[in-house]
């Protein structure tokens, strides 16, 4: 397994990171994420820990705080070998104040997140979204709190927008806050639009990355073809999230295999490596509703792309130009600034 340090904190984590967000105690609300029970979760934890991995991240709104539950009981002899991050943010139930970023429900949900834990602090409490409705400086200030109170050691962001992060930030810094120390975010080979303002802000300000979803949701694991993405049993079928073009998604899945047949590796591998290659990602988030799964993600540890072959997989899933990002690009471009001035 690889280590690297989260951020600029000396937190140490595995560059493979598990993720429970399937585990359930029977929750049938999203089926066909909600899918691994508690034998197979002790199963697939202790599995995890065996091959050297000591981030595991859940969230409160996971299968209704069933995640955090069976994942604390998975832990809860080796709670002092690993690093537990949660999440807060989405809604945990259908009163008005179980949801969002407001101190009251911050503050409430960090002590309902430890007794389904059945630990006294986590490592890690991310806010899980944008709330559009509490001011930005309300959450900070409960954020802070829940650190001073030593029931987080240190927070994270995840789903947010570049330019509020950075005013976190300023605003964190200004006030001796706890600061953030890194980002939870969507990156894959289908989707790097974080490589637009969000990679380039969290350079500025050093901070650490975290990604979910690093294989599309499964669809860069190579399994699916034309015909079976509708099949009830798969999870497009009943939580197709990820907005992107699902041709040229089987396209990019055919370019892997070519690589990956290079390396004797699956194309789910390379997905993974590809992203082990980027310096700004400090750790993937890899879940599994089967051991053989996690299994094969675990071997991306050992994978190693080439650096023709990062830059082949990048020519061949192209950023599509915004404004003012073309803008800028286009600056740097001498000849580009000379037809721009005529």
């Amino acid at each position: 397994m690889q280590y690297t340090k989260l951020g600029q904190t000396g937190l140490l984590v595995s560059r493979l990171a598990f993720g429970a967000m399937t585990f359930t105690s029977g929750n049938k609300d999203i089926g066909a994420i909600y899918k691994v029970g508690a034998q197979l979760a002790d199963e697939l934890v202790g599995h995890a820990l065996s091959a050297g991995v000591n981030l595991f991240d859940t969230a409160d709104g996971y299968a209704g705080g069933e995640s955090e539950t069976l994942l604390g009981h998975a832990l809860k002899a080796r709670r002092n070998d690993v690093v537990i991050a949660t999440k807060v943010g989405f809604r945990t139930g259908p009163a008005l104040t179980q949801s969002g970023l407001s101190r009251r429900h911050i503050l409430w949900s960090i002590d309902q997140s430890l007794k389904r834990l059945n630990t006294d602090w986590v490592d890690i409490y991310i806010a899980h979204r944008e709330d559009p409705h509490t001011p930005l400086e309300e959450t900070l200030w409960a954020l802070d709190a829940v650190v001073r109170s030593g029931k987080a050691r240190y927070i994270g962001f995840s789903n947010w927008s570049a330019w509020k992060v950075a005013a976190a930030l300023e605003i964190q810094k200004a006030n001796g806050l706890a600061p953030f120390t890194h980002g939870q975010m969507h990156y894959s080979l289908l989707g790097r639009d974080v490589e637009r303002d969000v990679l380039p802000m969290m350079r500025r300000y050093g901070l650490g990355m975290t990604v979910w979803s690093p294989l599309s949701s499964g669809f860069l694991s190579g399994k699916y073809t034309r015909q079976t993405l509708s099949n009830p049993d798969n999870r497009f079928s009943g939580f197709d999230l990820l907005p992107f073009d699902k041709e040229h998604g089987f396209a990019v899945v055919e370019h892997m295999r070519a690589i990956a047949r290079r390396h004797n590796a699956s194309v789910a591998q390379v997905a993974l490596a590809w992203l082990l290659a980027k310096d700004a990602v400090s750790s993937i988030l890899i879940g599994a509703s089967k051991l053989p799964q996690l299994e094969d993600n675990l071997g991306a540890a050992s994978i190693k792309l080439s650096a023709e072959e990062v830059a082949e997989l990048d020519a061949a899933t192209p950023l599509a130009p915004v404004y003012p990002n073309w803008f800028i690009d286009n600056l740097a471009d001498p000849a580009a600034v000379e037809a721009t001035a005529r």
